[in-house]
């Protein structure tokens, strides 16, 4: 019995470190995008792909695919995420991307502006929109 409840926790451990996602885009953008660029859209660095359209991010409200896209391709944990955008915020420089709180709900967004870049959790249905990274 013991030897069952320890296979059932690693293997739901397991599933939990290999949480992932996609970084999407509109079918229509055609910008080179590498995890820098996505990483300078998501911080508010840069207003513009790569190609010189506009680009809105738009981020998960929490859980592990945003815990992983925030450590992955920003390179930073949540509490520096949350101090980050604190300071740019209460200066008046910048302010977070908008939050929504589904895969669902990021990936309609994205399939219906070219001007939106979102990321979802590894396994939702993406079909309606383009991958341009993964982590």
């Amino acid at each position: 019995m013991k030897k069952i409840i320890t296979l059932i926790a690693s293997l739901l451990f397991c599933s939990s470190v290999l949480a992932g996602g996609v970084v999407i885009v509109h079918p229509s953008n055609n910008a080179n995008l590498d995890n820098k660029s996505i990483s300078k859209i998501f911080l508010g660095k840069s207003k513009k792909f790569p190609d010189g359209s506009d680009a809105t991010p738009l981020n998960l409200d929490s859980g592990d695919t945003s815990k992983e896209f925030i450590k992955e391709i920003l390179g930073k944990s949540e509490s520096q995420m949350k101090a980050y955008w604190s300071k740019l915020l209460f200066t008046g420089k910048g302010q977070a991307p908008e939050s929504l709180a589904s895969d669902a709900e990021i990936i309609a967004r994205v399939s219906s502006n070219p001007n939106m870049i979102g990321y979802v959790s590894d396994g939702a249905n993406i079909d309606s929109v383009k991958v341009v990274s993964k982590f």
